[in-house]
């Protein structure tokens, strides 16, 4: 199974300016107020997660993550260290 981030917004065009910020290139989002993203690499999903957690304050965002079939973990400024951590150790490659 892939791992999924999504993120969610009460706010539209806030998905949009943060993925643009985090990717550093304009976007196109079919619906503002939701983002999806599988990665086949969960290791890969840490960087946005730091990303998240860095401008927590700049973007009034919710995110989520799902690294096992239906188990959804919310991702907060309070847990995003200790959640980068669980990725490089349950995946070390």
């Amino acid at each position: 199974m892939n791992s999924k981030v999504f993120l969610f917004a009460n706010k539209k065009g806030e998905i949009k300016n943060f993925l643009e910020k985090y990717d550093n290139k304009q976007i196109e989002l079919e619906d503002s107020l939701y983002w999806q993203k599988e990665f086949s690499n969960p290791i890969e999903i840490s960087e946005i997660i730091a990303a998240f957690a860095d401008n927590i304050n700049k973007f009034n965002l919710i995110m989520w993550i799902s690294l096992d079939k239906n188990i959804f973990i919310k991702v907060s400024s309070l847990n995003s260290n200790d959640i980068i951590k669980y990725l490089f150790e349950r995946y070390p490659y």
